[in-house]
């Protein structure tokens, strides 16, 4: 159930930095931003992605404006797998388990 998010992944010219495009707007009109350590309370799809994110580990920070996802990874870390995190956000079963 649920539906997919498109995510389409774009290097930066800066190295560590990766930015991910979706088909859809997650934040609305703001910039929300993120640093690993730090308390994510929040309930909306930005906060939880933002958590599920960190989840995965080898991340400093996440920006999210719009259907823009700017990740800036540890140092010795890869993007490896956080597109499939994105593109699962809105997919659950009918228990509502999230597939990611």
């Amino acid at each position: 159930m649920g539906q997919i998010v498109n995510v389409v992944e774009r290097p930066s010219s800066r190295p560590g930095i990766v930015r991910f495009e979706t088909n859809r707007v997650l934040s609305g009109m703001g910039h929300d931003r993120y640093v690993a350590g730090t308390v994510i309370e929040g309930d909306r799809p930005v906060d939880e992605l933002a958590r599920r994110l960190f989840a995965r580990g080898g991340i400093a920070s996440v920006h999210i404006y719009g259907g823009t996802v700017t990740v800036d990874l540890e140092k010795g870390y890869t993007a490896e797998g956080l597109a499939d995190i994105i593109r699962g956000l809105y997919t659950f079963y009918g228990d509502e388990r999230p597939v990611a």
